[in-house]
């Protein structure tokens, strides 16, 4: 059966996204293919892609699942194989009456924390500890789900356990090596997010990974997973550590709050908030984090409502592991890895950046 005319096109698209290391592939009908490329959007050289074609293409690749929720949502997430050129995620949206669509490139080998460039000593602490709750912060497009993969890959070959994952889509494949992976798909693994959810303790897991934290019910499962000896890893959008824990009070009704201080001190082990910082060289990027080791004193500090005092201790030295984000900006701009200028454009305190840089550090 020959290849139609507007999966050529957009495969031949999908194939210059890969070659050219592009994150994400836009598709907008009437206009040429976009590739955001190291963080910047391009327009590729192309014949602009007609809205029969981008039609064409959702209805003959949406999944059967889910041809009912394009029909009455006008928009659907699905996963893509294109033969030859990989494995994507897939948006598709209506926009002014014509379809547009956003790909992911998922990719099949995890990455290693060193392709990353990410120091990896804090990441391998905080994945060896037996059970609790890591979250994985950041904004859209800041790397979360490629540390996340590079964590599990680095669990995969140091470690036996079970892992079960619980994506919407799946973003990267994992192969079994010392671990056993169950890697579920919402929509063709499982019907819903709250079912993968429910059943997930019955599956007799180790860790589970689930997509994003992005209700109550889901962080009460996580909690209980956590209570019952388990390691939860999830991500969350939030721009800092801060942040983050605020975000996970918002679950809770005023009421609950104080059960819920409890129940966050005991199960958090740790957030890792994550920025990319355009590179000073080679249109790529180099991550900066801002982590926090849920140790005992972190614990105490949750339990008594003092999250400020978090943030104070973030900024100061820490033997913990715990860093604020300037530390990590102010290592890659001596490592000549990213300039001031970008760096003190993505630092939450540019102020005490530019003190740091100057050989002026304040201590509690």
């Amino acid at each position: 059966m020959s290849m139609t005319i507007h999966t050529e096109i957009v495969n031949d698209l999908l194939k210059l996204a890969v070659e050219s290391g592009a994150s994400d592939i836009i598709i907008k009908a009437g206009k040429s293919g976009y590739l955001r490329i190291g963080g910047r959007l391009r327009p590729v050289e192309m014949e602009p892609i007609s809205a029969d074609h981008a039609q064409a293409f959702v209805e003959e690749k949406v999944p059967p699942v889910f041809k009912a929720r394009w029909a009455q949502e006008g928009q659907v997430d699905f996963a893509y194989a294109a033969d030859g050129i990989g494995r994507f995620r897939v948006n598709a949206f209506h926009q002014r009456g014509l379809v547009s669509m956003v790909f992911r490139h998922i990719k099949d080998r995890p990455p290693t924390f060193s392709e990353l460039n990410i120091e990896s000593d804090t990441l391998t602490k905080m994945v060896s500890v037996k059970d609790g709750i890591l979250l994985i912060c950041g904004a859209t497009d800041s790397g979360k789900s490629s540390t996340m993969a590079a964590m599990l890959n680095w669990i995969n070959q140091n470690s036996d356990k079970h892992i079960i994952t619980i994506e919407d889509p799946i973003e990267y494949t994992f192969k079994d090596e010392r671990s056993l992976f169950q890697q579920r798909e919402i929509g063709l693994d499982v019907p819903s997010f709250d079912l993968a959810i429910k059943s997930v303790l019955r599956q007799n897991p180790d860790i589970i990974l689930i997509g994003e934290m992005r209700d109550k019910e889901t962080f009460e499962t996580a909690i209980s997973a956590a209570e019952t000896g388990h390691l939860v890893i999830s991500t969350m959008h939030a721009s800092t550590v801060k942040q983050s824990l605020t975000r996970l009070f918002e679950f809770f009704p005023p009421d609950q709050i104080e059960q819920a201080r409890r129940q966050i001190a005991g199960s958090l082990r740790g957030v890792v908030c994550q920025k990319l910082i355009p590179a000073i060289e080679g249109g790529g990027r180099f991550a900066a984090h801002e982590i926090l080791i849920a140790d005992l004193m972190v614990s105490n500090l949750i339990l008594d409502g003092q999250n400020e005092k978090i943030q104070q201790m973030l900024e100061t030295n820490s033997d913990s592991g715990s860093k604020a984000f300037n530390k990590d900006i102010y290592r890659l701009i001596k490592e000549g890895k990213i300039s001031k200028a970008e760096g003190l454009r993505f630092s939450p305190n540019p102020q005490a950046l530019e003190m740091n840089l100057k050989g002026i550090f304040f201590q509690s």
